[in-house]
């Protein structure tokens, strides 16, 4: 019974009061809450006590929300504000609780820590690969990484594509982006206010940071201010169309360094890059944010035949047509809209009067189509090379694994004389242009002799790169295209 007593003694914090009601058909909130604390009671505190006339044993009572209404829709963007202490996290889960039925909380997400990012999101490859991209986590690196390896805003990104797939209609978040740098932070809040209204879900964010405002554009802006003061201000519900960071953000002719400082974020970093005929960078004060880089088109690729009935002329290429062959993005910088940028104000730069992109994430991120190409063509890998995959496979090679040269090397070594020969008879059999160049880099036109001869002399280290190559060629992609327009 002591035990007792001295624990009410203890007790600081004590909610005395909840009134809360949600009316389905107004979407109208009523909230009432209020608390009592109390002192323990020691040598020291009644010591203050008795210097500043105040009663230790006495409960204070404090009014936190005093029946105060708010109209919130299932697909409003709703910013909650204020200081520490204020009640913002109190006001957060009585309304979650209110609409429990059907509400997500991004700290309930269920992570796989076990499985690579792409294979816990989705129903099937295509979707996750599109549910990621639109989070930002648009890279091939990203894909098979598991959450662990990921950086804090890159778990917060793969969390609201989590919320994005358990369909519900609130998404709630208590301390929204608190653990983010305030860049990242600010760029998360454009990300998730988009997605939401795209999908039509309602978000309930508490915050201390009231920087977010421009970027989570909110209809129901509620800061609460200590005691029982409130401040709710309603928005029309419209989504914000560009990120607040971006506006100090220029594009500027660059070159081939400025490539290179981007260049690990790229997919194909080890990959050749072509020639470059022009380069554009997208400058933040000094930072290098994003590059894009222009070549001179390539004599034959899928996709022209379809927008060109006639063969055109290697002279009429080079001056007529350029080709995107590198657009890279800052993993920071994802998402807001950034790469369409890059491309649509550098089109009228490149020099030419056609611009070609052949991009395999195209498929799931449409930002060439934003920038103003058009999509003509999709290719699926030809035959000849599919064939050869297959035989890989029957010789011990895991396909998937084959744009990994460092993979190829470790499978190269382990063949027996027998084994290497066939791999390179099936490499042989491939009358890609590209595995061509790869093989005969000299001659990149060479003739079915000279090339079949450098595949038989190709040492591991090359053979391993020319497989790679191989698994380039079994993607699946886009051709675009732009003109410029007449002046006439």
């Amino acid at each position: 019974m002591r035990k007792r007593s001295r624990e009410r003694l203890r007790e600081v914090f004590e909610i005395t009061k909840i009134a809360k009601r949600f009316d389905r058909t107004s979407n109208t909130f009523n909230i009432t809450i209020s608390y009592k604390t109390a002192t323990d009671i020691t040598p020291r505190t009644l010591a203050v006590a008795e210097a500043f006339g105040i009663g230790v044993d006495q409960n204070r009572q404090q009014v936190l929300y005093d029946n105060i209404e708010l109209r919130i829709a299932p697909n409003d963007i709703v910013y909650i504000t204020g200081e520490s202490g204020s009640g913002k996290s109190v006001l957060l889960k009585r309304l979650e609780k209110l609409i429990s039925f059907n509400t997500m909380n991004i700290k309930d997400v269920q992570v796989n820590h076990k499985k690579p990012l792409i294979d816990t999101v989705g129903s099937s490859l295509q979707e996750g690969l599109e549910l990621l991209s639109r989070v930002g986590l648009n890279d091939a690196f990203l894909f098979i990484r598991r959450y662990s390896q990921l950086s804090d805003g890159q778990k917060y990104r793969y969390r609201i594509a989590k919320l994005i797939e358990t369909n519900k209609q609130y998404w709630v978040m208590d301390e929204f982006c608190s653990t983010l740098d305030r860049e990242t932070a600010k760029i998360v809040a454009f990300n998730l206010q988009k997605l939401a209204r795209q999908e039509g879900k309602a978000v309930l964010a508490a915050t201390t940071h009231t920087d977010l405002f421009s970027d989570l554009k909110p209809s129901v802006h509620i800061h609460k201010r200590f005691g029982r003061e409130v401040e709710v201000k309603y928005y029309p519900n419209k989504v914000c169309r560009i990120c607040s960071i971006t506006q100090d953000m220029r594009i500027e002719e660059g070159s081939i360094q400025d490539y290179k400082k981007l260049a690990q974020f790229h997919y194909r970093e080890s990959g050749g890059l072509p020639p470059p005929r022009k380069v554009f960078t997208l400058k933040r004060g000094k930072e290098t944010a994003g590059v894009i880089v222009y070549s001179y088109s390539p004599i034959t690729c899928f996709g022209r035949n379809k927008a060109f009935p006639k063969r055109l002329a290697i002279e009429e290429l080079n001056q007529e047509f350029s080709i995107i062959s590198r657009v890279v993005l800052h993993p920071k910088y994802r998402t807001i809209g950034l790469g369409a940028r890059l491309v649509r104000e550098t089109l009228p730069e490149a020099g030419t009067k056609y611009v070609e992109a052949i991009a395999v994430m195209a498929r799931y991120n449409p930002f060439f189509e934003k920038a103003g190409m058009k999509k003509i063509a999709e290719q699926e890998p030809e035959p000849s090379c599919q064939k050869a995959v297959e035989e890989l496979r029957r010789l011990g090679f895991n396909p998937i694994l084959l744009a990994s040269e460092k993979y190829n090397l470790q499978r190269l070594k382990e063949l027996s004389k027998e084994e290497m020969s066939q791999c390179k008879n099936v490499l042989a059999s491939v009358r890609h242009p590209r595995l061509r160049r790869a093989a005969v880099p000299e001659k990149p036109y060479a003739d079915d002799v000279t090339y079949q001869s450098a595949i038989e002399k190709a040492g591991v280290e090359k053979t391993a790169k020319i497989l790679r190559v191989l698994s380039i060629l079994m993607q699946t992609k886009v051709y675009l295209l732009w003109e410029r327009a007449s002046m006439s």
